[in-house]
């Protein structure tokens, strides 16, 4: 999976303390943080996604998984968690979604002022003739027929070198464009470093949210729709 990426499985929880691992309120499986969201009690009763885990407060960690939330709100795990009357708007669920997808968003932005991103079909097919250093991102929106070109290609040129490919195919068309400046961004080559591991991280979460399978994923098949919307991410091994 693309958390592997990350060497760092250490977190600050937000209350001041580093652990690696945190006890789903809903399951009471424990697990690393970024397996979890973390939701705090605001003065004022609500309960607030905190997708950064900065906020201040006592933690309330739920599995990123969008029906584990579903069942929090349904089960009142929130109200026992925080041992207080709490309140929770009505799109709570879809809210943690969209915000999963901004910082996701971001994390692209500051990967591409690093330096660390490509994009346009002569560079980006440059990029994988030469080697293709890094992961493929692609927009989840874009001509079927021409994300499996794309990908084969990748694929194909990883695999002569003995290297596992790494495609995301997640963000859409616009997401890509605002994130990276520009406009019509349908493919991107990502160079290694620390904010593109950040992106992949970013992105990982949101395919845990979403639910969307990981594994069992043809380089050249198309993503599979998840309510109403194509989302995908492909990773396997280390690079």
């Amino acid at each position: 999976m693309i958390r592997a990426l990350a060497a760092n499985r250490h977190a600050t929880a937000g209350d001041g303390e580093q652990t690696s691992q945190r006890s789903c309120v809903v399951t009471r499986a424990e697990r690393p943080p970024e397996d979890l969201i973390r939701f705090v009690r605001a003065p004022d009763g609500a309960i607030v996604p905190d997708i950064a885990r900065k906020l201040p407060g006592r933690g309330i960690w739920v599995t990123c998984d969008e029906g584990t939330v579903q069942k929090a709100i349904r089960d009142r795990a929130f109200e026992r968690a925080a041992r207080a009357k709490v309140s929770i708007d009505d799109d709570l669920v879809e809210r943690v979604g969209d915000l999963l997808r901004k910082r996701a968003c971001n994390q692209l932005s500051l990967a591409n002022k690093a330096g660390l991103v490509l994009t346009g079909a002569g560079k980006v097919n440059a990029w994988i003739e030469a080697g293709a250093d890094g992961a493929l991102v692609q927009a989840c929106d874009a001509s079927i027929d021409g994300l499996a070109k794309v990908q084969r290609k990748y694929a194909a040129v990883r695999a002569a070198r003995g290297l596992t490919p790494h495609t995301a195919s997640l963000l859409t068309i616009d997401e890509l464009s605002l994130a990276i400046g520009r406009s019509n961004v349908v493919h991107a080559a990502l160079a290694t470093g620390k904010a593109a591991t950040n992106f992949l991280a970013a992105v990982d979460r949101v395919a845990k949210y979403r639910a969307v399978r990981l594994e069992d994923r043809e380089i050249g098949t198309a993503p599979e729709p998840v309510d109403g919307q194509a989302n995908a991410i492909r990773h396997t091994g280390k690079a």
